[in-house]
């Protein structure tokens, strides 16, 4: 038995990526920067801190949501495989390249602060954001189903 699985919490390097195949299903690809802490040995020796960069490739659905959703800056939780492949470059090296081949992606930034953010720097307005209806105690009857079709939530999970 064996497992390849990998999990990644970190921050977006640039925006994603996306093509689409002659059949049109969606590829989109993206660097995501996992960091360690700088720490200070026993014996007084400083570690700096260290960043490691990660080649994402996401599939399907996954790509289109990316597309419309995550940009530079944004922090993710991902889960996928490691996949390696190699190609010969023009000077005929033959080239490795390491990537993980996503299968599950948490968006961690707040709604406002990512997409708003390159909005306002764009010149654009930022998006409105709508008040949360507070969370009923055990007693309570939910929420009307009003409050749940908000259309300014167009987020597909």
């Amino acid at each position: 038995m064996s497992v390849n699985k990998v999990i990644l919490l970190g921050n977006v390097g640039k925006d994603p990526e996306v093509r689409y195949l002659d059949t049109g299903i969606a590829v989109a690809t993206m660097s995501l920067a996992t960091s360690e802490r700088a720490y200070a040995l026993a014996n007084g020796t400083q570690v700096p801190e260290r960043t490691e960069w990660h080649n994402l490739v996401l599939w399907r659905g996954l790509a289109e949501t990316a597309e419309k959703y995550i940009h530079k800056g944004d922090k993710l939780y991902i889960e996928g495989k490691i996949r390696t492949r190699s190609y010969d470059d023009q000077a005929g090296n033959k080239r490795y390249v390491t990537e993980i081949f996503v299968d599950n992606m948490e968006m961690l930034t707040s709604k406002g602060s990512g997409s708003a953010a390159g909005a306002a720097a764009a010149g654009t307005p930022p998006p409105q954001r709508n008040q949360q209806a507070p969370v009923p105690s055990q007693g309570e009857q939910p929420a009307s189903e009003a409050n749940n079709n908000n259309p300014a939530d167009d987020l597909p999970f």
